[in-house]
């Protein structure tokens, strides 16, 4: 069950925010719904939106102007946290690790195991319970995302070839391993390991296990602070055409790692992804 925290009539549909307790998670989490118009008379599309470190599901929500363009579409846009919140969930001073920082992985080590399971929380347990809430068709599903969200989206959807009939990202972190941001994160989550950390990178899951039959879409500023460091499209790109993927990969001039970047070719992903999800 979820409970209804608020709800605004906007380009004729509804935006809502709920808050439920997670069992993947052991804590109350948030996400936000926009239903179009439409929903109310049938089950629409459902596009899953994950967003990038420090954010929470309010940040596209409010920033990305998704609305007008989801409700002529006929899309229901879900956007989860990033990782579980509460008191009692082990954090880290670190603005890109831990809370805000789940990584879309199901954490294994301590003392991130318990609560860090966003993996199993975005594929599993939120599925299961907006089917029962909303007017979704789960048969219709896509994802997105940004920077880690952008990672998420990748790695999640080609665990999952199977759910997920298109996947787009906005300046992913396209692989972790290479990065600073991955490097910190995965040993912390996943173990020391490093072939552990191959299940959690869309460059190695591209390596190791081939293409998938949804088409990614891919946007990514050419004037992005973390472009050289850590988010690496062109490593990307040269996995794709290995694996065979569909990809297209847009490298945009001038633009930056923000909301003005991602309101500005949000429209373009939600047509791509509504054009593969049947409408």
């Amino acid at each position: 069950m979820a409970d209804l925290v608020s709800s605004a009539k906007c380009f004729g549909g509804e935006q809502r925010y709920y808050q439920h307790t997670s069992r993947e998670l052991g804590c109350d989490m948030r996400f936000s719904a926009y239903l179009p118009s439409r929903s109310a008379s049938e089950k629409c599309p459902v596009v899953w939106y994950l967003s990038g470190l420090t954010c929470t599901e309010d940040n596209v929500t409010v920033k990305a102007g998704f609305q007008r363009i989801a409700a002529e579409l006929g899309l229901i846009i879900v956007c989860p946290d990033t990782s579980p919140r509460g008191d009692h969930v082990p954090d880290e001073d670190d603005w890109a690790f831990a809370k805000g920082a789940g990584f879309y992985l199901d954490a294994t080590e301590e003392p991130w195991a318990r609560h860090f399971r966003m993996e199993s929380y975005i594929t599993k347990e939120l599925p299961e319970l907006i089917g029962g809430l909303l007017p979704v068709d789960l048969e219709r599903q896509a994802i997105t995302g940004h920077s880690m969200g952008g990672h998420g989206a990748l790695t999640l959807a080609l665990k999952n070839p199977e759910t997920y009939k298109s996947v787009s990202a906005f300046s992913p972190i396209s692989s972790p391993i290479q990065c600073p941001w991955g490097q910190k994160a995965l040993p912390a989550y996943v173990g020391k390991n490093e072939a552990d950390w191959r299940r959690h990178d869309a460059c190695a899951l591209l390596e190791d296990n081939g293409a998938i039959e949804a088409e990614m879409l891919v946007d990514q500023g050419l004037a992005d602070s973390f472009l050289d460091e850590q988010l690496k499209p062109d490593l990307l790109e040269t996995a794709a055409a290995g694996a065979g993927q569909s990809l297209t990969l847009r490298r945009q001039s001038g633009y930056d790692h923000s909301y003005f970047f991602v309101s500005t070719f949000i429209e373009d992903h939600l047509r791509f992804h509504a054009e593969r999800l049947g409408r």
